[in-house]
């Protein structure tokens, strides 16, 4: 029977219980409907995982103790680094999750000049805070023990100078492949637009930053569609996929 999994930011020790908070509580008593005594494995990022054990399930609060701690990790050999361009919704819903299941290190949801949501400054913690928690939730379903580190809201100017490694970004009419490339000390930085994708501005600021612009096949690609096909591409290229 598969055991639950469930991400915590609190420090986990062996035999010491812990009280989840608000969010995690919620989640157990109403959403996994789990029960004193039910086995659940923690983790919170620092690396491996710990078998563990319910105590308490009340409306009050929920108390777990940690009781076993493997050393276990799935993550790819490839440091992933993925520029989002915002897109709608459900769109850049899809695109989290999809991409964390695939293996991305870090995301950074990207402002560009065709990005058709705009945020005013309260609103970009909140949504932030939401994609975080499709990260997570995307951690705790593929068995990562690592979630992805998820930075601020970023203008893509700001963004583009600070990358390192294998520097791409995809563009359905660019000449190059992903297979003439190879990866920089293993790591790859992967730019992908909204909708609409790139203005010709923004195409040359990535190319001065040292950005290459890459396509996938010879099929014009929905933006939710690109990057999970980058991702899966130097995977199966570099990282873990073809192993």
């Amino acid at each position: 029977m598969r055991i639950s999994r469930l991400y915590t930011p609190i420090p986990l020790t062996i035999n010491q219980a812990i009280e989840l908070d608000d969010d995690n509580a919620h989640y157990v008593r109403s959403v996994l409907r789990l029960k004193k005594d039910a086995k659940i494995i923690l983790f919170n990022g620092q690396g491996g995982e710990y078998l563990s054990i319910v105590l308490e399930v009340s409306r009050k609060e929920v108390r777990i103790v940690p009781e076993q701690w493997h050393d276990r990790s799935v993550e790819s050999p490839l440091y992933i680094t993925l520029g989002l361009g915002i897109s709608r919704g459900d769109r850049m819903d899809f695109s989290v999750q999809k991409s964390v299941e695939l293996g991305v290190n870090q995301i950074t949801p990207l402002l560009t000049e065709r990005c058709v949501v705009q945020f005013k400054d309260e609103k970009k913690s909140q949504r932030l805070t939401h994609w975080q928690k499709i990260a997570q939730h995307a951690a705790e379903q593929s068995g990562r023990t690592l979630p992805p580190d998820f930075t601020e809201i970023t203008q893509l100017s700001d963004w583009l100078n600070h990358q390192q490694g294998l520097k791409v970004f995809l563009d359905p009419y660019a000449e190059t492949t992903l297979a003439t490339l190879k990866p920089i000390a293993m790591q790859v930085t992967l730019l992908a637009g909204p909708e609409g994708g790139f203005a010709n501005s923004e195409r040359d600021m990535a190319t001065q930053a040292g950005f290459i612009p890459v396509r996938l096949g010879s099929r014009i690609l929905r933006t939710e569609t690109a990057s999970l096909a980058a991702l899966a591409a130097v995977q199966m290229l570099w990282g873990d996929f073809g192993l």
